[in-house]
């Protein structure tokens, strides 16, 4: 058995441990994802209450290469990733770049063990990384007696925080991890992930998808696409820089209103990558190239929720018509001063005119 300190503080470690529990599961999913898993499963092991105990993230990807352990979890902002933007074997563009986001792993249990088959020389070769929230600076690697039948890595994590239970609602899950993985998805239509059994597609939970060309003030372009959602979610809202293939660079508020209905925007523009580079991204507002992305990406969402309502409205003055045609004046007059009263504070102006 080896060991392999990590050269970090605990409490830092501990702070990224204290990440929501659907934000951990986009992080493993992504760490799969960049070692070229074409298929990646989300499975939440109950107990007799109901209750979550584990959380298993299972991949056919490449698997943690046993030569990289050290540099893997030895040093935190370490990651082998920043020498390079694309995957091995399918050169996909690569999400994480910091190291962090095994450490959120400790945001699902206390206790995580990464069992992964790696291919060396030709030869599979099984081992099992362990690590423990009670002793965050030490990881354990094991070699094991056998070698898995493929190449994968299997990321158990158990006695699962009771924040766990929040991923038992599975609708809102896929919804949200729907919305994180969309353009990803859209990119790379071979992968596949599902939570629990249930496949995590955009197409399954969303209401409407809408694309739009941004003319800018500089003469460039930008695409905005609009993903109107069935469910209600947390992360329902927001505004995401990504770039042409799918990679998602920064998300922010979008500050529209859209009639109550759950959305995602999602900003799409092949300067984004170089803006993310320059940390432009992050300073909102103050850049003026990004100001005016946002700006631009902005009014054509209120432009669209503007339009929808407008469609909503002659629908429902359409409809109302429809109820109320074998109504005498007297009778319509009557109804329309009992929902008056009986909601003053809804202004009726298309029941007004359908009378």
């Amino acid at each position: 058995m080896k060991q392999i300190y990590v050269q970090a503080q605990a409490d830092h470690i501990a702070s990224l441990a204290k990440a929501a529990p659907v934000s951990a599961l986009e992080e493993l999913i992504w760490n799969a994802l960049d070692a070229d898993a074409r298929e990646v499963r989300v499975d939440l092991i109950t107990n007799a209450l109901g209750a979550v105990e584990a959380v298993r993230v299972s991949d056919d990807g490449t698997g943690i290469d046993i030569l990289r352990a050290d540099a893997t979890f030895g040093s935190l902002g370490g990651s082998w990733k920043r020498l390079t933007t694309a995957s091995e074997n399918t050169h996909r563009r690569l999400h994480g770049r910091h190291g962090r986001g095994r450490f959120k792993a400790f945001a699902l249990g206390s206790h995580v063990e990464w069992r992964t088959t790696v291919r060396v020389t030709g030869e599979l070769m099984s081992y099992v990384l362990s690590g423990d929230i009670s002793n965050p600076g030490v990881f354990e690697l094991e070699a094991a007696p056998e070698p898995g039948p493929g190449t994968g890595t299997e990321v158990y994590v158990s006695n699962a925080s009771v924040n766990c239970d929040s991923l038992l609602n599975a609708a809102e899950t896929v919804q949200a991890l729907s919305a994180k993985f969309a353009l990803y998805l859209k990119s790379y239509p071979d992968v596949r992930i599902h939570f629990n059994g249930l496949p995590v597609t955009p197409v399954v939970v969303q209401r409407r998808m809408t694309d739009y060309t941004l003319a800018l003030e500089n003469g460039a372009e930008a695409k905005l696409e609009v993903i109107e959602w069935k469910c209600k979610f947390a992360g329902a809202g927001r505004l995401v820089f990504a770039s042409p293939d799918g990679f998602q660079l920064h998300e922010q508020a979008t500050g529209v209103r859209a009639n109550g209905e759950p959305f995602t925007a999602y900003l799409v523009s092949s300067r984004l990558p170089a803006l993310a580079a320059e940390n432009a991204l992050v300073m909102d507002e103050l850049n003026p190239e990004v100001r005016m992305l946002v700006d631009a990406a902005r009014q054509k969402l209120k432009d669209h929720f503007k339009a929808e309502n407008d469609d909503n409205i002659k629908a429902f003055r359409k409809e109302w018509k429809a109820r109320i045609a074998t109504f005498t004046d007297k009778e319509k007059k009557a109804l329309l001063l009992l929902l008056k009263k009986a909601c003053r504070e809804i202004k009726a102006p298309a029941a007004e005119q359908a009378v």
